[in-house]
């Protein structure tokens, strides 16, 4: 079971310029996981879970947009940039907006900890466990994953409140996570039973370690 005080829902890239099916940038599978999301953040926020909001603000002389997106971001002017026609692409639905309390985070590439001050500013709160939401599953949730797994975080996938460009990406994505270490729960198991059922996996090791290394010095 995870404390929830020791836990924070990082909500990653729910931006307008990847929801809107006008955008070039859009996540197919995403705009249908908006209620599901904000659904998640009611219930965070209830649990005093810290929430960060994790986007994306590409420059407008494109610099820094993955090299994959750059021909559909400058050919369909510029989404997700400050300095783009459409300013309402980089903010997030009103229902996903930051409320007080809230942290926003801006990303310069998929993984959330990727060039950013999050895994310090997680362990200055004295979280150990990382809740993902947001979009896309293949891309940035999964490189966030996998960094959390590596910087020794409990990961929870919230696997209805993430989106891919197809369900078969999606089911595929959710696998490989889940087999790596990552524990994938529905948005109504969080928000019915909140981190209850969730295993402080990190935790558990530890200790199973420190116990092995205790019982190696007594018998010696």
């Amino acid at each position: 079971m995870i404390d929830s005080c020791t836990a924070a829902l990082l909500q990653i890239d729910m931006q307008h310029g990847f929801i809107d099916t006008d955008s070039p940038l859009c996540v197919a599978g995403a705009a249908a996981t908006v209620p599901a999301c904000a659904s998640a953040l009611v219930r965070a926020r209830k649990l005093g879970m810290p929430v960060f909001h994790v986007v994306r603000d590409y420059a407008p002389d494109g610099s820094d947009v993955e090299a994959v997106r750059y021909g559909a971001w400058a050919a369909g002017g510029k989404p997700v940039s400050r300095g783009c026609a459409d300013a309402r692409s980089v903010e997030e639905p009103a229902v996903l907006a930051p409320a007080p309390g809230d942290r926003v985070l801006t990303k310069p590439r998929f993984s959330a900890f990727f060039g950013t001050g999050l895994d310090l500013a997680l362990r200055r709160l004295g979280v150990r466990t990382v809740v993902l939401t947001g979009t896309t599953t293949p891309n940035c949730i999964r490189s966030t994953c996998f960094d959390a797994l590596s910087l020794g975080y409990n990961v929870v996938v919230v696997e209805d409140c993430t989106s891919s460009r197809t369900p078969e990406v999606q089911t595929a994505n959710i696998a490989d996570m889940a087999h790596i270490g990552a524990q994938v729960i529905t948005c109504a198991q969080f928000c019915d039973r909140g981190l209850a059922d969730v295993q402080d996996v990190e935790a558990e090791v530890a200790d199973a370690v420190a116990q092995r290394a205790a019982s190696a010095v007594s018998a010696q």
